[in-house]
């Protein structure tokens, strides 16, 4: 059972890929939805971290002696101030690793 899930997501994710990446096919996103689009790496990845963030075990936990948020706080000022993807990165991975 497990076998044919993994297979058939696995066919769901290439299908889903080729129908958008192959310039043969005649499958044209209009504007809007292109825009649309443009916001959905940005939501999965708060989906991903937030819990990571604020939840510790069970409980929402939003103390300074919380290492993640202060690191998440350092790292949102840094690319407002930086406007730099990889300097923030390196450095705020810096920052959480030797110094919080």
């Amino acid at each position: 059972m497990s076998w044919a899930v993994l297979f058939a997501m696995a066919a769901i994710i290439f299908i889903s890929r080729y129908v958008f990446l192959e310039p043969r096919l005649p499958v044209v996103l209009g504007p809007r939805l292109q825009r649309l689009l443009t916001y959905s790496a940005p939501a999965v990845l708060s989906a991903i971290v937030a819990p990571l963030i604020f939840i510790d075990g069970e409980q929402l936990y939003l103390g300074v002696q919380n290492r993640y948020f202060i690191g998440a706080m350092a790292a949102c000022l840094l690319i407002v101030v930086t406007r730099n993807t990889l300097i923030t990165v390196l450095i705020s991975m810096g920052l959480f690793f030797f110094v919080l």
